[in-house]
């Protein structure tokens, strides 16, 4: 029996409707200087994580272990509010492989027999539609934004400098193909709701690539999304992996639109060379990290434009020596800045990739049945990250955060019975910390009281009476230092049970194989 290939305008238009119309009440979204706003100009942050949907067979992954609309609603779960959707360019400026080929033909070209019969059992209603995204009306019915990411041009696993799509001008990166890429895109998802930005290109990079270039095809690819869909962001990468929009600093992007501008930024241990974080001190080396990412990026947070970390991530296997090195430091750096960033990525395992099928993601945050969280640790380190802690909207109660990036948990009081006593708890309690120019760590309210020095080596650090001097030091600026009553420095440390003790301040300096993430708290 001949299947039926639903004409594109028709399957929209059903999609379309199946749209929660809760969502239209704050969007299209905004900027106003360096925050994302609704509407109302109230921030709103994105915590996303990154969908692939780029790779053969060109339909989002993960569909042939679980029905869409239940990874949409294990998405927001886990507490993002927000998918970057990765898309090849071919999708758009390859009619048969937009609207000729199903999703059915596209497995079967792959030899995906396995997967075909998955989707058949969890998304049967797409077996024969177009590739064009269903996954998007999904996350729309269970409020989630969509931020669709051009990723490349041709199907396939991404990235490096020799791939022939790196820069504009490749061979199979054309200019004008792009632009009309972008131009369709930004048309079919024109009155969907949930869509709420456009991310013009993933990780230019390769031999040729220079800001010139950039300057000429990201303003004209900027305007063709905007002039097809005024409502959506119109975010841009840097060059050299998306880790560098340096030039920016000096000569701002020259665009006709205002206040959708969004400048994105990915930041891996491997993002600043393979080996650094196992061959330097980590307070001296991520410290040095902290200035980098300013000047490559950071930046623009002072010039009032929104910078999205559009990617970072590790594996959450735990064996990734300088991935767990790098996470405490950059989750200090993402928490003190309360920056809009998506994670990668969803995954649990791909259809197909570079040739393999079944490759378990690594750094996925599903396991390989795509029904799991992955690593509970590693989610609950994002998790602080997550809500926005300052901006327009925002309630300010000038209370501080003394977040723990190793465990993603903040200083609290142990409990009622115990307000003395002082231990690791989530950081939605809402603690009144402040920390004054007298260098006093206190907890305001109806008792004020601040940490005493009055302990020993290895024992509890308690809230009190009598206040002690608490010095920032180390090049990081995160370990927390005081004077005890037998004279020596020590800093704040967590032991196995989360509470918190005095012990020798460690690692500030010089040694590289000592770890001093236990000994790191910042203040925000």
């Amino acid at each position: 029996m001949a299947k039926t290939i639903f004409p594109l305008t028709l399957l929209l238009s059903l999609l379309l409707s199946s749209i929660s119309l809760t969502l239209a009440a704050d969007y299209p979204l905004s900027t106003k200087s360096r925050w994302i706003v609704n509407k109302s100009g109230h921030r709103v942050k994105l915590a996303c994580v990154n969908w692939p949907s780029h790779l053969k067979p060109v339909v989002a992954e993960g569909l042939s272990s679980q029905p869409m609309d239940s990874i949409s609603k294990k998405i927001k779960e886990m507490g993002f509010n927000c998918v970057r959707l990765t898309w090849p360019l071919e999708l758009m400026i390859n009619d048969t492989l937009a609207f000729n080929v199903t999703v059915k033909q596209s497995f079967e070209r792959y030899g995906l027999d396995h997967e075909l019969q998955g989707i058949y059992i969890h998304n049967p209603s797409i077996v024969n539609t177009p590739l064009i995204n269903a996954v998007v009306y999904s996350l729309g019915r269970n409020d989630v934004m969509v931020i669709l990411d051009n990723h490349k041009t041709v199907p396939g696993w991404c990235c490096s400098n020799d791939d022939p799509d790196a820069f504009f001008g490749d061979p199979k990166f054309n200019p004008d193909l792009w632009m009309l890429g972008l131009k369709k895109m930004a048309t079919i998802f024109m009155d969907v709701n949930n869509v709420i930005g456009m991310s013009l290109r993933n990780e230019l990079r390769g031999y040729n690539h220079t800001a010139k270039d950039w300057y000429t095809y990201m303003q004209r690819g900027a305007e063709a999304v905007h002039g097809s869909n005024p409502n959506v962001l119109v975010i841009l990468s840097g060059l050299d992996f998306d880790a560098d929009l340096t030039f920016l600093k000096d000569r701002p992007v020259n665009l006709s639109f205002k206040k959708k501008l969004v400048l994105e930024l990915h930041w891996y241990a491997f993002t600043n060379g393979t080996g650094q974080w196992k061959s330097h001190n980590v307070n001296d080396f991520c410290s040095q990290i902290f200035t980098k990412e300013h000047r490559t990026g950071g930046f623009l947070l002072d010039q009032g434009f929104p910078l999205f970390l559009s990617e970072f991530g590790t594996d959450q296997r735990g064996g990734d020596f300088e991935g767990n090195r790098y996470m405490s430091c950059m989750l200090a750096w993402a928490a003190e800045k309360d920056i809009d960033w998506a994670v990668w990525a969803l995954t649990g395992v791909y259809y197909f990739r570079e040739g393999k099928r079944g490759v378990v993601e690594a750094y996925g945050m599903l396991d390989a049945n795509w029904h799991h969280v992955h690593n509970h640790t590693y989610l609950q380190r994002l998790s602080v990250i997550q809500p926005p802690h300052k901006g327009p909207g925002i309630k300010h109660n000038h209370h501080k955060k003394i977040f723990h990036p190793l465990t993603g948990l903040c200083l609290v009081r142990k409990s009622p019975c115990y307000e003395s006593e002082l231990t690791l708890g989530p950081c939605t309690k809402d603690e009144p910390w402040s920390y004054s120019h007298g260098d006093r760590l206190e907890i305001k309210g109806g008792h004020k009281s601040c940490v005493e020095g009055e302990t020993s080596v290895g024992r509890s650090v308690k809230l009190g009476k009598k206040c002690t001097k608490i010095k920032r030091i180390s090049a990081t600026k995160m370990h927390l230092s005081f004077k005890n009553n037998d004279g020596l420095l020590v800093c704040l440390d967590v032991d196995s049970d989360n509470n918190i003790v005095a012990n020798h301040c460690k690692c500030l300096t010089g040694d590289i194989s000592c770890e001093p993430a236990s000994q790191w708290f910042k203040i925000f």
